[in-house]
């Protein structure tokens, strides 16, 4: 056989290569095909998903809305409730329609409003709603007292509630992601339910006032020294005004008198009003709030009970007399000592135990049986001390809230303490760290290390107490002051603003229930600054400010000042900045004297709220 010459079986071979290309090929041109067919239609499935999503998003923005919206209307009422008020007069004033519909209108009628969530989920919703102003309506259509008679505007008889009916009516606007917008109508009625009750007192501390004097005899030929007295002002008795000066309060003025007393040259007028007038001279205090006459008396506290307690507890609610058992029970001296079970004349105590070589603050502050003179010291940044002389004897105590210690050192001896003084709650609940300093007996100086030094550590509230008099002999000054002293201080704004970022917790108060708080004023410029609400009073008590040393320059107090008694404080000029911490949120000194206020012929009222939707209606056209 010829080799080399091609067969049929290899001639028929030959002729079939290029089959499994062309296979391949017509395979990939149809697989590229389907791909492409599914990625368009995988688009446009997500375009209509996402379409459908953002129109969802926009729905359900507007649903929100109408419910914050709706939500909001009935806060705003509740809101415009004051605390209390006459018996005559409705819980809900007349016209809180007209005044709510305008916030609504004004909050969230102008721009589109977010829809967060708070921690991780507070911008994972980007939906975001407005409320079309243009629909906003809301009406009183209804009000009925109940348990009486009359009408809301002019109740009668027992009025034991009311019931107030408003119709409402808000159009939200939901806008998602994109530009797709969802309009939805929501119109039904807040039905509101007021419960009345006589008013119960409000507990306040006097650091609230600026100034309060108990006792004063309209028309008695004294007259209140003139000047500008900021924060709020109030007296048990009356006020006498004179002409030697210009009176200007800042805030408003109370008295339980229903005359104020202006004494001219010659005669005395009690009138029931802000001015009076004989012959050509006219005294017209300025006013720059109000000027209520004929209020209601307020309470005084009867004795110091609480406050001597608080050194034992922290608690201070315990307005029993304290015994040497008391004392003897939980006080111990520099050496781990107790209180003598028979009492002693002089000494200075804490509340801390000792057992097995620790030991542990217990209570609310520093005790100190007998005389003594105190200095005040904020050193570093931390650390606040007192500095306590008694005879030839100096005790140093050091309070470091950072650090949670306290350190006693008197006559070589020193003893260091795990925890600071605090305040607790009648529950025994830890309020905040808080020092009480009490002295049984006269403190006769008090005062910072200089004049012009720091005294009052930020972070420290203190509240100094004496069961006789306090002698004042230098500056008190807070590390940071907390209100201005001078006009534009901060452009724009008067003195006694508060000082954006200068709260930091400090506060200082000084009271005595039966002596006087005395000035004896031993810095050589003769100024004087005290950055403290000062309180001389109690029930029968006689205390007031008064200068028992050289004549002041310059008198600057910082907070406020309680008497029971106006004195003769000798001081050329008087400045007095309310401490406005003090009117807020109920901040004060720890332990500072409070009263409980109950007004005469006033009300309560507890509020219950429901609403009844009659129309839900989505406006969109896509739905």
């Amino acid at each position: 056989m010829k080799t080399g010459t091609p067969t049929r079986k290899n001639m028929g071979v030959r002729d079939e290569r290029g089959v499994a290309l062309i296979t391949t090929l017509l395979l990939l041109l149809l697989m590229t095909g389907m791909t492409v067919a599914m990625m368009l239609s995988v688009n446009s499935d997500m375009l209509i998903n996402g379409y459908y999503r953002n129109f969802r998003g926009s729905f359900y923005a507007a649903d929100s809305g109408l419910n914050i919206a709706r939500q909001d209307l009935l806060n705003q009422i509740r809101a415009a409730v004051p605390a209390t008020f006459s018996t005559t007069v409705q819980p809900i004033p007349a016209g809180t329609d007209a005044t709510v519909k305008s916030y609504i209108s004004s909050k969230y009628g102008t721009t589109f409003q977010k829809i967060t969530g708070s921690g991780q989920a507070a911008s994972a919703w980007p939906e975001k709603f407005k409320i079309d102003p243009g629909t906003i309506s809301l009406t009183l259509a209804s009000c009925v007292p109940l348990g009486g008679g009359g009408t809301c505007a002019a109740p009668t008889g027992s009025v034991t509630g009311y019931q107030y009916i408003y119709n409402y009516s808000l159009t939200a606007i939901g806008q998602s992601a994109g530009t797709e917008n969802a309009t939805l109508l929501d119109m039904g009625s807040l039905i509101i339910n007021a419960t009345l009750a006589p008013a119960s007192g409000t507990t306040k501390s006097f650091a609230a006032w600026g100034m309060f004097i108990d006792k004063g005899a309209i028309c008695d030929g004294s007259t209140l020294v003139p000047g500008t007295i900021s924060g709020p002002v109030f007296t048990n008795g009356a006020w006498n005004f004179g002409t030697s000066g210009k009176y200007i309060f800042t805030d408003q003025v109370g008295s339980a008198n229903s005359k104020a007393g202006y004494q001219f040259s010659s005669s005395c007028q009690q009138v029931a009003g802000s001015s009076a007038t004989s012959g050509k001279t006219t005294i017209a205090p300025t006013f720059q709030s109000t000027f209520s006459l004929g209020q209601d008396s307020v309470p005084l506290p009867t004795n110091d009970f609480n406050q001597r307690r608080a050194v034992l507890d922290g608690k201070g609610s315990n307005n029993t007399a304290v015994t040497n058992s008391d004392l003897n029970t939980v006080l111990r001296d520099v050496t781990r000592n107790s209180y003598p079970s028979g009492g002693t004349t002089a000494g200075v105590y804490l509340p801390y135990t000792s057992s097995g070589g620790t030991n542990t603050f217990t209570g609310g502050g520093i005790y100190v049986q007998g005389d003594a003179k105190v200095t005040l010291t904020a050193s570093g940044t931390q650390v606040q001390q007192y500095t306590i002389v008694q005879g030839s004897t100096t005790t140093t105590i050091s309070i470091n809230n950072t650090t949670n210690t306290t350190v006693m050192t008197s006559g070589g001896n020193s003893v260091t303490i795990t925890g600071v003084p605090q305040q607790f709650d009648s529950g025994g609940n830890a309020l905040g760290d808080a020092t009480m300093l009490y002295v049984n007996g006269n403190i006769t100086a008090l005062s910072g290390s200089a004049q012009g030094v720091p005294a009052v550590q930020d972070g420290t509230a203190l509240t100094v107490t004496a069961a006789n008099n306090v002698t004042i002999t230098g500056d008190i000054l807070y590390r940071t002051r907390p209100v201005t002293l001078t006009q534009n201080e901060i452009p724009g704004t008067p003195a006694d603003t508060l000082i954006p970022g200068a709260n930091n917790g400090q506060a200082l108060g000084i009271f005595t229930a039966t002596g006087d708080i005395q000035m004896n004023n031993k810095q050589s410029n003769g100024n004087l600054e005290i950055d403290a609400s000062l309180a001389t009073i109690s029930q029968n008590g006689s205390g007031g400010l008064t200068n028992t040393g050289n004549a002041i320059n310059t008198l600057t107090i910082v907070g406020g000042r309680i008497q029971n008694n106006i004195k003769n404080i000798n001081t050329t000029t008087r400045n007095v900045f309310f401490d406005r911490r003090f009117g807020q949120n109920g901040f004060a000194p720890p332990w500072f004297p409070s009263t409980t206020i109950t007004v005469s012929g006033t009300q309560s009222a507890t509020l219950t709220s429901t609403f009844q939707r009659v129309t839900w209606q989505n406006q969109s056209s896509y739905f």
